[in-house]
């Protein structure tokens, strides 16, 4: 089921069409997970008292760090590349990879290229990462990595997309280079591996008569909610067996907080803060997002599969 308002921009997507075989409509369905990192024990704390959480879906892992000013986070032999995203609240960082180095002190993408990396936070506050689940010991360290201990067979196995053009290497977005802008859906960055779309800003609670109920075939959905509440409201579809049917949600969560949404659900999410900021994160990239012109604001360095 897809409901999504008139004016909505996502009502002009295609749908992509799946190479995988059709999943048998017995097979579970996962459940959602809201996952809120300052109401529970870090990960890890660092040496100098930087605290960490990370979280997984099925092909990601994403670490949020509370960081302390001069903290750095390394990554030795990373068999892939990963991003670093930096929002208005996020501690001004340099990274060191692939022989460059770059100091992000505005709201940015960045792409970090596989092998050894250091990322420095310059002052106090958040560091926020994003993995794929290659890397086996952040996957592994993850506090919902127990959700996972057998693959979702309704997601599709992560494949990466064709390398970048010139190859990998350390690439910085200025967001302000890309303000919101009429016609496209967000702000949305494409790597071989994970798609990330920043969202806007919303100074008031969304219109409860304009939401978008919606899913998706074979992809999990995380949204990292970066400032404000949000209630996802989440209806699992039937299948044939009844003693596995699940009521709908509605799962309300603060800032900052990851809610993995599982596929087939039907979901949309109502802001229902002051002011709120989400940021959705997909593995892999998505197509259909992928097959609107001008969506993906670096795809001359990303060619779609």
């Amino acid at each position: 089921m897809t409901m999504y308002a008139k004016d909505d921009i996502r009502s002009q997507l295609a749908s992509a069409p799946s190479e995988r075989a059709a999943v048998d409509p017995s097979t579970p369905i996962a459940a959602a997970q809201y996952l809120e990192f300052t109401g529970r024990p870090p990960t890890s704390i660092s040496p100098a008292g930087s605290r960490t959480w990370i979280t997984r879906g099925q092909n990601v892992v994403f670490a949020y760090t509370e960081a302390v000013a001069g903290d750095c986070f390394t990554r030795d032999d990373q068999p892939d590349e990963y991003a670093v995203l930096v929002h208005s609240d996020s501690a001004p960082i340099r990274v060191v990879a692939g022989g460059e180095r770059a100091k992000v002190d505005e709201e940015a993408f960045v792409v970090v290229p596989p092998g050894d990396s250091v990322v420095e936070a310059l002052t106090a506050g958040p560091v926020i990462r994003v993995f794929s689940s290659v890397a086996e010991d952040l996957r592994g360290a993850a506090l919902n990595a127990d959700a996972y201990a057998e693959p979702d067979p309704r997601c599709a196995p992560l494949v990466p997309w064709p390398d970048p053009v010139g190859g990998f290497r350390l690439r910085v977005h200025p967001l302000a280079e890309t303000p919101i802008a009429p016609g496209r859906f967000g702000r949305i960055f494409r790597t071989t591996n994970l798609m990330v779309n920043f969202l806007a800003e919303e100074p008031t609670p969304r219109d409860p008569l304009k939401l978008s109920p919606h899913h998706h075939d074979d992809f999990e959905q995380l949204s990292l909610a970066l400032k404000g509440e949000f209630i996802h409201h989440v209806q699992y579809p039937w299948g044939p067996d009844s003693t596995r049917w699940r009521p709908e949600e509605h799962g309300r969560v603060g800032s900052p907080s990851i809610t993995v949404i599982p596929p087939p659900s039907v979901h949309t999410t109502q802001g229902v803060g002051s002011h709120q900021q989400l940021v959705d994160i997909f593995s892999p990239p998505r197509e259909d997002f992928s097959a609107r012109p001008g969506w993906v604001l670096n795809a001359t360095d990303y060619p779609a599969r």
